[in-house]
């Protein structure tokens, strides 16, 4: 139906950094000089990284970030790092392979006791995710790689991810993070050529699209018993379809050069912000767009960005416009949803949108929101409504709480 992480990635582990792992100045003890990271092979990365010989080293491609809670932007880095033995000099001493990490911003950042996350791609580019202990980006991470029971200690633990796991929830934060997930399908290629021949080299309105990316899903989907499957379907089918469009309009761009002699920064700066404010704007477009069309398919009566007060205009408004500035109309009939892909502290817009609604619905994509948020949310009269397959990476307390897309439904209709 859509992307599991065993699609995405080969291989996960976690760990609690100790002094060799990090700089001196990020340890209580006496850190280490050596920038290495060892225990890959007991944790199942040796059968997909090798066993270099001869004293070679590999090199693959990686994604740094260090991530806290206190913090909008993550400290980025796309790098390489070397897997190599480091007793290779030692005949007399069993190998011992460790991967070599050179210093940079997100190195700089790390502390004796943080978190780390390693995941291989598919296309064997190794995401390394660092974190503050016991933080909510910690929990965040172990509760969207299913690792939220696996228990750290100073030596990588492997993860075993389970089949049905999604990656849409992974996609949503590493974006909002500014990590992009670059995998590809086995119909790439196909699809590529259908967006091609139906809207050219540019990018069509989003609505337009959502609607293509709708078509263009091919498995089963039951809107009326299964909104929440089919609503993350089609997030992951326009998702793909998307990074398939972009990839060919930027290589395309690229290839053109920028300005009259192709070398003005000026002009590629401008259009590396565009297609980044692209990014961002698109998903939450494509998500209203697909709510709209399940909403529809069920027979509800709603009205998409109408005005309440003033300038206020939710999302969705249900029955509609015309009942809500109907003052005769029960106020307890009266409902709105706001949607977000991802809340942080945006969620709190919502609570303005509408005076005549006290208890406002929010849906949103973003997986394992801490539950001090959740809790400040119900005190607010917040009614949060998460797809029922991210609800997994909840706990059981928040899970009581929460609203699937089908629960919604069925209550305004």
């Amino acid at each position: 139906m859509y992307e599991k992480l065993t699609d995405v990635f080969k291989a996960v582990a976690i760990k609690n950094l100790k002094a060799v792992d990090v700089p001196r100045s990020g340890s209580t003890t006496k850190g280490s000089n050596q920038h290495e990271i060892g225990g890959l092979v007991k944790a199942g990365f040796a059968e997909f990284l090798g066993l270099p010989l001869d004293g070679e080293k590999r090199y693959f491609k990686a994604v740094l970030s260090y991530i806290t809670d206190d913090s909008d932007e993550p400290v980025l880095i796309e790098d390489s790092v070397s897997w190599y033995d480091t007793r290779y000099n030692q005949p007399d001493r069993s190998s011992e392979y460790r991967l070599y990490y050179t210093d940079n911003d997100v190195t700089a950042q790390l502390q004796e006791g943080d978190f780390f996350l390693i995941a291989l791609t598919r296309e064997n580019t190794l995401l390394m995710v660092f974190a503050p202990h016991d933080s909510s980006a910690e929990k965040q991470l172990r509760a969207l790689f299913g690792a939220s029971g696996v228990a750290t200690n100073f030596s990588l633990t492997k993860v075993p991810f389970r089949q049905n796991e999604i990656v849409l929830p992974v996609r949503v934060m590493l974006a909002q993070l500014g990590l992009e997930l670059d995998t590809g399908r086995s119909d790439d290629s196909d699809k590529l050529a259908a967006i091609l021949e139906k809207f050219g080299g540019s990018f069509p309105k989003t609505r337009d699209f959502s609607s293509f990316a709708r078509d263009c899903y091919s498995g089963a989907i039951d809107i009326i018993d299964s909104p929440d499957d089919a609503l993350l379907a089609w997030m992951d089918e326009e998702e793909n379809l998307f990074r398939l469009l972009e990839r060919h309009i930027v290589a395309e761009r690229l290839r053109q050069g920028f300005g009259k002699y192709g070398d003005d920064v000026d002009e590629f700066v401008k259009f590396s912000l565009s297609v980044q404010n692209r990014r961002k704007s698109r998903g939450g477009h494509a998500f209203e767009n697909h709510i709209e069309e399940i909403l529809t398919l069920n027979g509800v009566s709603f009205d998409r960005g109408a005005k309440t007060e003033g300038k206020r205009t939710p999302d969705f408004l249900f029955p509609g416009q015309v009942a809500y500035h109907d003052e005769s109309f029960d106020e307890s009939k009266l409902r709105m949803l706001g949607a977000k892909t991802t809340c942080k502290d945006r969620w709190r817009q919502v609570l303005a949108e509408a005076k005549r609604i006290e208890r406002k619905h929010l849906i949103t994509l973003q997986p394992a929101i801490s539950e001090d948020q959740t809790s400040e949310m119900q005190n607010e009269y917040l009614q949060l409504v998460v797809p029922a397959p991210i609800q997994q990476t909840y706990t059981d307390n928040q899970r009581e709480y929460l609203y699937t897309f089908k629960d919604f439904i069925s209550e305004v209709r």
